[in-house]
């Protein structure tokens, strides 16, 4: 179990693009080299954590340094504030585990946590500060706070007249993906805060030019927001694809199965099953004590779920710095381990809803939902209700589409990549 556990903690792959295929040049790398201009003279606030590495193989002396360390030490330029998303500034504290303010401890610049007493900026946070920089690798998940964090400082800088910048970066589940129920209004959250799909399809410079653009933040204010692009990045690109070096974008993600499987395993927070936090597999393992493995496999298996198979699977949680508190903590759980075996037919949140209707429909007296969670991860109350009323997930599938096809309608004016 400990061998195991070294190689879940520190085994982080590289990521190597295709053959003939330049690697991606991320936004603050493009930014570092060619847009320094835009903050000379300026106090600046960076949004950023442990993902904001800039990768650049021709400067030595930027390359593996964190966006903070290399705008810091500009000449003419000063770094006044850092904001940190959830699980902080270094990436390493659990879900949902709110952080402290606390100071950089290689600059010494202040660091203001948005996962905690507050999740946007207040004015006095951001006093003296000219332009807010945002250099954060999302996932591409609406469910993924990151994009909350993105939302709530675009519009913390539209009121109080602070230039805001996007240093863009790829959408981890490629950027021409889009799967899931449209957010209702009176859903809103932290985990949801605008009414786009489960996987909406943006890199985080596309999305916040769709949210300015098209006022949909609160009270409809627009910021002076610029997206510093990416260099040979295509839609298609997963981010294993793109030559980047691997980075965790939270403790929970380590690999790319799953960052494929989140947007639907994570569905399964909104319920009393494992989404196997506290196990070497986080939303690839799912189960209960209650759970006979062959059985939920089998009822998998005929439903013919594109791009995905299901394998039994036992499962221990433990409560760790990275999953503190996990459902069965110290109980043996039994369920499935779900691999992506096709990634480019696979569609998460529909496999997330079939997951949930095979568990409901097999032990509808063990299993509960947790009713105001699952349906702010969904987006809306609909498919809880679906299920509980005995529909097929097809015709949840089938009411959703409606909302998918004018979304992307919208996002298509949007699209800064090919």
């Amino acid at each position: 179990m400990k061998f195991s556990l070294l190689i879940f903690l520190y085994a982080f792959p590289l990521a190597f693009s295709s053959p003939g295929q330049s690697r991606v040049k991320t936004g603050d790398e493009v930014f570092v080299e060619n847009h320094l201009e835009m903050i000379k003279g300026k106090k600046v606030g960076i949004i950023t954590n442990q993902s904001g590495i800039l990768q650049a193989a021709d400067s030595a002396h930027r390359n593996g340094r964190n966006i903070i360390d290399v705008l810091s030490n500009l000449p003419g330029t000063k770094v006044v504030a850092i904001f940190a998303p959830e699980h902080g500034i270094r990436g390493v504290q659990s879900a949902g585990e709110y952080t402290n303010d606390s100071v950089d401890e290689r600059t010494g610049i202040r660091i203001y946590s948005l996962y905690g007493k507050t999740t946007k900026p207040s004015p006095a946070m951001l006093k003296g500060i000219n332009v807010l920089i945002y250099d954060i690798q999302d996932v591409g998940a609406r469910f993924y706070t990151f994009v909350s964090t993105l939302d709530l400082t675009l519009e913390a800088a539209a009121e109080n007249h602070i230039k805001y910048i996007v240093l863009d970066r790829p959408d981890m589940l490629r950027a021409d993906l889009i799967d899931g129920p449209i957010l209702v209004d009176s859903l809103r959250s932290f985990v949801g805060i605008q009414p786009i799909p489960g996987v909406y399809g943006m890199t985080p410079g596309e999305l916040a030019t769709m949210i300015n653009d098209e006022h949909m933040l609160k009270d409809g204010v627009k910021a002076d927001l610029t997206v510093i692009k990416m260099k040979n990045y295509e839609r298609r690109m997963w981010y294993d694809e793109t030559g980047l070096k691997w980075i965790k974008p939270s403790p929970n993600l380590p690999d790319m199965n799953s960052i494929e499987l989140y947007p639907g395993s994570v569905l399964i927070e909104g319920t009393n099953i494992s989404e196997g936090r506290g196990s070497e597999h986080p939303f690839e393992s799912v189960g209960a004590p209650f759970i006979d493995s062959q059985r939920l496999v089998r009822l998998l298996a005929r439903q013919h779920i594109s791009g995905a198979k299901f394998d039994p699977v036992e499962f221990t949680p433990h409560s760790f710095p990275w999953a503190s508190k996990p459902k069965f903590d110290g109980e043996l759980c039994h369920g499935v381990k779900i691999t992506v075996v096709d990634r480019n037919i696979f569609k998460p949140v529909e496999m997330g809803v079939i997951l949930v209707w095979a568990i409901y429909k097999l032990y509808p007296h063990e299993f509960r939902f947790d009713a105001a969670n699952f349906d702010r991860l969904c987006g809306t109350r609909d498919i809880r209700l679906a299920l509980t009323s005995g529909k097929s997930p097809k015709m949840i599938f089938t009411k959703w589409n409606t909302g998918m096809v004018e979304f992307e309608k919208l996002h298509a004016k949007y699209l800064l990549y090919k």
